[in-house]
């Protein structure tokens, strides 16, 4: 059995009103079609529907007031910040350790000074480049 009561909808009648007022707003007309697609609107949407209808003369305040009592029984929605972007890799200490105890007895080793500049544009050191630095540190001792 249908309701005797037509139901009353009352964003709909303040689109209506927004197109006869401001013709060319592709705002207004955007939220418009939107409207009748999915029947309903986010409430942004609706703070922005409100803002337009309530610089209109002929709209009533009755209209307006309901939008108004819509717009605060939505939910806020919040955005969680995003965490620092953490960075790709840690950097070794004990290979850069390694490496500066090298270069101190030795300041022109090419392969060491090499991995040195990998290391220090942030490029991953390979397990085979790592014991390398070991091999040079025991030729040290």
């Amino acid at each position: 059995m249908k309701s005797a009561k037509p139901k009353i909808d009352i964003i709909n009648d303040l689109l209506e009103d927004c197109i006869l007022a401001y013709p060319i707003s592709s705002f207004v007309i955007s939220l418009y079609k939107q409207y009748q697609q999915r029947g309903s609107l986010s409430k942004k949407q609706l703070q922005g529907l409100h803002s337009k209808a309530s610089k209109i003369k002929d709209v009533s305040v009755s209209k307006l007031g309901t939008l108004e009592a819509i717009i605060k029984r939505m939910p806020t929605r919040y955005k969680s910040e995003l965490p620092a972007p953490a960075p790709l890799f840690e950097k070794d200490k004990a290979a850069g350790n390694l490496i500066e105890s090298i270069l101190e007895k030795y300041p022109q080793h090419k392969r060491v000074l090499f991995l040195k500049a990998k290391y220090d544009h942030n490029e991953l050191l390979s397990p085979t480049e790592i014991t390398e630095l070991k091999k040079f540190k025991q030729f040290l001792k």
